[in-house]
């Protein structure tokens, strides 16, 4: 976290992040985390819940990380896509805080559904009330507890509220199986004003037969919509 950050970052909710993805795994299921930082969830996963576990990060630091923990991992960047995972090679694919942070989120979201029955996507929510306050009262660049970074050493390139994050699951044709406002790193059931009351968000999302795209065939994201 950078040393300037107008607001902390709650370490409680990492764990609590954790223990909601947890919760919407089968035992024994085969899972892929995008994004798996030093393999903490793919830890658990594995011990807690018998899953079978393969990690694809970014940072070569992290990778050494998870191998250390015994569990595998690609070092890849999710810019570039998933194309050497097969499609329908997992259960259940995790996309945690990460979507916003990728070039172009609508193509890994496609790509995750293609190599995984189910995704489970934590995203900030840009919507939130502070957010908004920020920008009006102090005519900035919004730092929350949420998002802790200045506009100039910030990962995330992309700024979405839930209210944008349904309207784009409609237009690729997914659906929303669940969604859960996370405030103060607990998830809570869908409430009035979620949109202005969330930090993040919580969705499990699955392909949707009756709205099926050619991005989700096996040739993998259209040119046209790339």
């Amino acid at each position: 976290m950078p040393q300037n950050s107008r607001y902390p970052v709650p370490d409680h909710s990492v764990r609590h992040t954790d223990e909601l993805i947890m919760q919407h795994i089968d035992r024994g299921s085969r899972v892929i985390d995008l994004g798996c930082g030093d393999g903490r969830l793919m830890q658990r996963l594995n011990h807690e819940l018998g899953c079978d576990v393969l990690g694809i990060e970014v940072e070569h630091q992290n990778i050494v990380s998870v191998i250390r923990r015994g569990l595998p991992a690609i070092e890849a960047d999710l810019n570039e896509g998933l194309k050497d995972i097969p499609d329908g090679s997992f259960d259940f694919a995790v996309l945690s805080q990460t979507l916003q942070q990728v070039r172009n989120p609508r193509k890994l979201l496609m790509e995750m559904l293609r190599v995984a029955k189910r995704g489970l996507v934590v995203v900030p929510n840009f919507g939130h009330w502070r957010v908004r306050l920020e920008v009006l009262r102090r005519g900035r660049t919004p730092v929350t507890e949420a998002l802790p970074w200045e506009w100039y050493e910030t990962p995330n390139v992309h700024f979405m509220s839930m209210r944008d994050f349904r309207d784009l699951m409609e237009r690729l044709g997914l659906r929303v199986v669940k969604e859960s406002p996370i405030i103060r790193g607990r998830a809570v059931d869908r409430l009035l004003a979620s949109n202005l009351r969330a930090d993040s968000a919580f969705y499990l999302l699955e392909r949707d037969p009756k709205k099926e795209t050619p991005e989700l065939g096996n040739s993998g994201v259209s040119a046209a919509r790339a």
